[in-house]
């Protein structure tokens, strides 16, 4: 019996298409699903070829989410360092709008966010790099996503801004269904505000 080997650079090339995005470090990564008759295999994470890309940590913690309603909205949410976090984001099911927002003190794109369509059907995810808040709202009923998180969940570090927050007139797709009344809580932000200096 005879097996043909592939190589680890080539089997790793082979499962990711990853795209570099308007905001400094903020990568879109489209799985490659190899499948058959069967189904399929898709490759979540890979250290190697993602290490390439910005996550040079272990993962922490893996957290996976369900919404129910179309139009709801989820975030803005962040950590203070030290407990700053890269996220690898996929949808497993259903389909949302995923944002980022750009807190980096230093970032010439400071308070600036991207938002890219992640869906079951599209294999994609966001890898969100340190210093960004993050938030989606979902465009179909019946919604789960994957998180990765290079640091683990810290309650003195969580931070969130509000959602309707003028400053970054964020152009939600859908009426807002629905919002907790912990994110609708999150303050809105002052003149003063200088964003998150990663250590």
């Amino acid at each position: 019996m005879c097996f043909r080997y592939r190589s680890l650079r080539d089997d790793i090339v082979s499962r990711f298409n990853v795209t570099d995005l308007p905001l400094a470090g903020l990568k879109k990564v489209e799985r490659q699903l190899l499948g058959d008759e069967r189904g399929f295999l898709s490759r979540v994470f890979c250290s190697i070829q993602l290490s390439k890309c910005g996550w040079h940590k272990p993962i922490a913690q893996i957290n996976h989410t369900y919404t129910a309603k179309k139009g709801t909205v989820r975030g803005l949410h962040f950590q203070h360092p030290p407990f700053s976090e890269i996220k690898l984001v996929s949808c497993l099911k259903g389909k949302v709008w995923d944002l980022a927002v750009d807190l980096r003190a230093d970032s010439p794109t400071f308070l600036h966010w991207h938002a890219e369509m992640l869906s079951h059907e599209n294999s994609s995810a966001l890898l969100i790099p340190q210093g960004f808040a993050h938030g989606f709202q979902t465009l179909t009923d019946d919604v789960e996503l994957l998180y990765c998180h290079s640091a683990a969940y810290a309650p003195k570090a969580e931070a969130g801004i509000n959602v309707l927050e003028p400053r970054l007139a964020i152009n939600w797709p859908l009426h807002i269904s629905e919002c907790s009344a912990r994110d609708q809580a999150f303050p809105f932000l002052d003149d003063e505000y200088s964003g998150v200096v990663l250590k």
